[in-house]
């Protein structure tokens, strides 16, 4: 979905934050919400279920600061997290620039950590997109609970290609405005690789 509007010198690119049902990434776009600065937020669209699952997406456009001597403007979104819903996934996924993957950190959790990820690298690859080769972050959440999954399990089990990852607690919003940073700067680059981002001036 990446554009560039070279007189403005501003770049859109979307990024989608996947995972299991109730990982948190719905909590994760309220606290990026409530974080940036009314001036550059848009509204923050949400479609749940009466449960406040999200059912299909949220959707929440945030200005960042400049890169280079462009504006950068991010379209975030979350996909549904249960499994029957992987339809709207699909769509919701379509035209992303970069993922955040947020897992859940609770060890009854795992399996459903590795159901969503998988689920993610086969709808990249209907794509033509390898997830390898793709700008990826991984959100380690819920870090404020007991009983979590150690960092190092959870890189073994989901993190083998040693992708950035961050520990995350949504509800506070600790982490999650870094684990943002890094999946914006990733995308950036992979963009610039691409020459789709103008290159900075000389």
């Amino acid at each position: 979905m990446s554009s560039v509007n070279l007189m403005a010198r501003e770049v859109a690119a979307k990024i989608v934050f996947y995972g299991p049902g109730l990982s948190g990434k719905t909590t994760t776009l309220r606290k990026v919400y409530e974080t940036v600065r009314p001036a550059h937020r848009g509204e923050m669209m949400s479609i749940a279920t009466e449960g406040d699952r999200t059912l299909f997406f949220d959707f929440l456009p945030v200005k960042v600061e400049r890169v280079g001597d462009c504006s950068v403007r991010l379209a975030l979104y979350t996909v549904p997290g249960q499994v029957f819903y992987n339809a709207t996934r699909k769509l919701v996924l379509q035209g992303a620039d970069g993922v955040v993957f947020v897992a859940d950190s609770q060890a009854e959790a795992m399996d459903a950590n590795r159901e969503s990820l998988a689920n993610l690298e086969e709808n990249l690859l209907e794509n033509g997109i390898r997830l390898d080769r793709f700008p990826l972050v991984m959100q380690w959440n819920k870090r404020d609970l007991e009983g979590t999954l150690s960092v190092e399990e959870l890189r073994r089990e989901l993190n083998p290609r040693g992708v950035p990852d961050f520990e995350t607690a949504a509800t506070n919003g600790r982490g999650v405005l870094d684990t943002l940073k890094t999946i914006t700067r990733l995308v950036i680059k992979d963009l610039r690789a691409k020459r789709i981002v103008p290159p900075p001036r000389p």
